[in-house]
């Protein structure tokens, strides 16, 4: 049985040819005997020793991050709610919050004196409206320039003057100055470069404006008249009367008829403004007037006319009558009246150069 087994196991003739190649190398990987049938494998182990140093400094700073890990997350209470620590903010938010209930002005509210627009409970935007609504109602704050060309000096301010050519710096002043007056009046139209512009300073401010240009020719305003028709009619008019009678009790209703027209004043403010056909020549235009609203009722106006009579021609005085004003507003109609004391003062078509 024995020498069965060594046949079978017995090598072939192409292994023993190999075989005393491959013993001749010393690196070969398996070494086999028939006789005992043993495998061997070559197999070189090598072992590193790691510096503990390290290794501890590693574990070390791998644990302070756990332990900081654990703290930021917190510990876990009964129900199941985590505990943080750490305070994120320590500062409380004072926020003003605000309900919206269908307000019209929720977002931002409107000043009804100066118009401005602004957000209520914003620091920043009610500082910016306090300076804009001063501005609109005491005037443009000025503390004065160098060379100032002043026309008239009087106890309560000054009145100066500025027209094309001056310095860039009086320019930006009256651009201020204008934008102020578009906020009533209207938006571009006010100056162009022919205008002469005359402002009155008080108290380090600038309470009103004059803007003049140079024209040749205006109409005379018709004074007001009314039909005939109208001032025959009696304000009310009684009918005829139609009686209830209930049992013993007559009741009686009066039905009255108001006239259809108000009869127009001479000197009111209100009414249509009607020119002669034929013009006149004029030589000073007064585009348009503004004064900031507390100071108004101080005859600035009348002073800035008459400061614009002087000096607009030269080496001519113009006369009240000899003004020439753009289209008034029923206000605007009642003061030049009462300054040029005649409702047939003198009008022109204002042009849009600029």
């Amino acid at each position: 049985m024995q020498s069965k087994i060594s046949t079978f196991f017995k090598s072939s003739p192409s292994l023993r040819q190999k075989s005393p190649d491959r013993a001749s190398h010393p690196d070969h990987l398996f070494s086999f005997d028939a006789h005992n049938l043993t495998i061997e494998p070559d197999i070189t182990v090598t072992i590193k020793r790691k510096n503990p140093d390290s290794n501890s400094a590693n574990n070390h700073a791998s644990n302070q991050k756990a332990s900081k890990k654990r703290d930021s997350e917190g510990k876990m209470d009964k129900f199941g709610l985590v505990k943080c620590k750490n305070v994120l903010n320590k500062k409380r938010n004072y926020a003003q919050l605000y309900l919206e209930v269908g307000q019209s002005d929720f977002l931002l509210h409107t000043c009804k004196t100066c118009g401005f627009r602004y957000s209520t409970g914003d620091e920043g935007d009610e500082k910016v409206h306090k300076t804009f609504h001063k501005n609109y109602t005491h005037g443009i704050p000025f503390k004065g320039w160098r060379s100032e060309r002043i026309i008239d000096s009087l106890e309560n301010g000054r009145v100066i003057l500025v027209q094309e050519g001056d310095s860039v710096t009086q320019q930006k002043k009256v651009q201020d100055v204008v934008h102020m007056m578009e906020m009533e009046l209207g938006e571009g139209w006010i100056l162009h470069k022919q205008c002469k512009v005359y402002m009155f300073v008080s108290s380090q401010r600038m309470s009103g404006c004059l803007v003049a240009e140079p024209i040749k020719k205006a109409h005379k305003i018709i004074p007001g008249t009314v039909d005939e028709k109208y001032n025959n009619v009696p304000a009310k008019e009684a009918r005829s009367a139609v009686a209830l009678v209930f049992g013993g009790v007559n009741l009686q209703r009066e039905i009255m008829r108001k006239s259809s027209a108000i009869p127009y004043e001479e000197g009111s403010p209100d009414g249509v403004i009607l020119c002669e056909k034929d013009s006149v020549p004029a030589a000073c235009g007064i585009r348009a007037i503004w004064v900031a609203q507390c100071n108004r009722r101080k005859h600035i106006a009348s002073y800035l006319l008459d400061a614009a009579r002087k000096s607009f021609c030269t080496d001519v005085h113009l006369e009240q009558m000899q003004l020439a004003f753009s289209q008034p507003t029923s206000l605007g109609k009642a003061f030049i009246s009462s300054y040029t004391r005649t409702t047939s003062f003198l009008v022109y078509k204002t042009s849009n150069d600029e």
